[in-house]
């Protein structure tokens, strides 16, 4: 059944506007009708069952019907730090993360990452990655759309990274070293309700001054497994461990 996030707040006894975009998709592409019945999510992540009761040429009102009681958001808020990869890259890890329960994702200028930000076209871009981010959360039924930040330097990330419980750094040294304990102990210790950044590089991965000046603000350095995973690959990685640990186990 489709899912559909909309800004109305949501007011007892009262009908569900849907208008703009979701209304577009809703009549012109899915083409429901009277009685038709499809989700909503409120703005507090709020998700409930509506089944609709008129359509006008530009809106449509809907009643909820049932309200959904399941959690489907990652204990643990996870923000994926990506540095800057070539093409789509970052839109598959955008798509794909959010799936897997993401809860913010930052883009980051390594220095390593061959693409280069353009200011120029900054805006485009990024409510290009929203909109990924939106549509991924209704294919997988989430409660809330991830925050897709603009890409941001090193100095600006160690600043973000200070609201954190948990940090750590996927360095591919280490994986290569053996290094397999670290990220397990940090997924242990990680109690629902924290918040958890992980550092990723891009293509060519991060530098060892980069890793040493994160570890000198707290992250911790870890492998991920015997085998080297590329930039777009490694995210998924750490998610699904999360949500095996948080979610699987409990």
């Amino acid at each position: 059944m489709q899912r559909y996030f909309i800004n109305q707040q949501f007011q007892e006894g009262s009908l569900v506007v849907i208008e703009g975009e979701n209304f577009h998709h809703i009549v012109r592409v899915m083409r429901m009708g009277k009685d038709s019945l499809f989700y909503v999510v409120f703005p507090n992540g709020a998700s409930a069952k509506v089944q609709i009761e008129t359509i006008s040429s530009d809106c449509l009102e809907a009643k909820v019907v049932q309200w959904e009681t399941d959690e489907k958001e990652m204990p643990v808020e996870i923000t994926i730090v990506s540095g800057l990869p070539k093409g789509d890259k970052l839109e598959l890890i955008i798509q794909k993360g959010t799936e897997l329960g993401a809860k913010e994702f930052v883009p980051f200028t390594a220095d390593r990452s061959i693409v280069k930000w353009d200011e120029k076209k900054a805006k485009k871009k990024t409510e290009r990655w929203e909109k990924i981010a939106k549509e991924a959360a209704e294919q997988s039924h989430r409660q809330h759309v991830p925050v897709v930040h603009s890409p941001v330097s090193l100095k600006e990330l160690l600043s973000l990274a200070a609201d954190y419980d948990h940090k750590i750094v996927a360095f591919e040294e280490d994986a290569k070293a053996g290094e397999q304990s670290n990220l397990a102990a940090i997924l242990q210790a990680a109690k629902p309700g924290h918040r958890l950044l992980a550092v990723f590089g891009p293509e060519g991965g991060l530098t060892e001054k980069e890793v040493e000046t994160l570890k000198g603000h707290g992250f911790v350095s870890c492998g991920l497994g015997p085998r080297i995973m590329r930039a777009e690959t490694a995210p998924f990685y750490l998610l699904s461990a999360a949500s095996y640990q948080f979610e699987l186990m409990r």
